[in-house]
């Protein structure tokens, strides 16, 4: 059943200038679309965001292809069926998509992935059973052999990502120190997440907590934040630490380098003399092994054994407001759109 006869869409208006602002996005309205054979429409009823939809806007630090202006904003959705012309899905499925920033779309269901309620809750498909949970499994799993016993260190480590990647750490037998802002994230690291330790980038003592927290090095490192952090970490790798990148929120935003400091030839030289090894990853390139993620991911879901913060925030117009406080670090956890009609 239509619940309104227009869709609803923000749409990238303009191409940020440095950090990303409300007037880069304009909310249009146009008719609800018609299917043709093989097809469904659906209604999206959750819509995430996530800080690489920052990357999609073009004019940052990514080399991704960017969305053209005008162009709804991308990402990952979970909705309902409301009409149906292919034998695959009937009205009611509940399915995950990536149809972005709208109230509904169509499609012939080969990007579908079809819910099951009873199997998990519907907006785990956006967080720990999504991509950012995908994204935490694969980097862990599939980079690098990640040694138990070793010291593991997570950037970002109270947000969606990385929360998922220190609890997966912890399962395999590491000791995992959480890098995040502020006393509450830290604590948030410790007493709920389980973690050994936790380091508050924002204290003025952080690099004295880099060296507490760190009295036997770094072995493995799960890179989410990059920036001014990274430096001071990089002088705790031991002798062939691996390091997996999964992003730099930090430099999002950037088109120049930053100034100051030029690290990179520090970097260059313990690379050289600790045999550290970085490898980077990009989960578009390996979606193939999503179905091996979610074997494994379910049940440490549905059992508890890696817990997730999920915060719902009530209406379609809230889009562009809450994902611009995703670079404000005051979130954690992971962020839904609820539609509110």
């Amino acid at each position: 059943m239509i619940v309104t006869s227009s869709n609803r869409k923000y749409t990238l208006a303009a191409r940020p200038q440095g950090a990303a602002k409300l007037s880069d996005f304009e909310l249009v309205e146009d008719a609800v679309p018609s299917i043709g054979e093989g097809q469904v429409l659906f209604r999206n009823t959750l819509i995430s965001i996530d800080p690489y939809q920052r990357n999609l806007m073009g004019n940052g630090s990514s080399e991704w292809p960017a969305i053209e202006i005008g162009d709804p904003m991308g990402g990952p959705t979970v909705g309902v069926i409301e009409q149906s012309r292919n034998p695959d899905f009937s009205v009611g499925d509940y399915i995950q998509s990536w149809s972005g920033w709208q109230d509904y779309a169509v499609s012939d269901g080969s990007d579908l992935r079809k819910l099951d309620p009873q199997e998990a809750p519907l907006s785990t498909a956006l967080g720990p059973l999504g991509l950012t949970g995908f994204t935490a499994w694969y980097g862990m799993t599939k980079v690098h052999d990640f040694k138990p016993g070793g010291t593991l260190v997570v950037t970002g480590a109270a947000g969606a990502v990385g929360s998922t990647a220190a609890q997966l750490g912890k399962l395999r037998g590491m000791r995992v120190v959480g890098v995040a802002g502020g006393p509450e994230k830290t604590r948030y690291l410790k007493e709920e997440l389980g973690l050994d330790d936790a380091i508050d980038y924002k204290a003025a003592d952080f690099e004295e907590q880099v060296a507490r927290a760190l009295p036997n090095g770094i072995d493995a490192f799960y890179e989410n934040v990059g920036g001014p952090i990274f430096p001071v970490l990089m002088e705790h790798f031991n002798t062939d630490a691996k390091m997996t990148l999964c992003g730099t929120i930090s430099d999002y935003s950037d088109t120049e380098l930053p100034e100051g400091t030029n690290y990179l030839p520090r970097l260059i030289t313990i690379i050289h003399y600790r045999f550290l090894s970085i490898k980077a990853f990009a989960t578009p390139y390996v979606m193939d092994t999503f179905p091996e993620f979610l074997a494994e991911m379910i049940p440490l879901i549905t059992s508890g054994k890696i817990k997730h913060r999920e915060e719902f925030v009530d209406g379609f117009d809230k889009l562009p407001t809450t994902f611009l406080t995703l670079f404000d670090g005051s979130h954690s956890g992971k962020k839904l759109i609820v539609r509110n009609d």
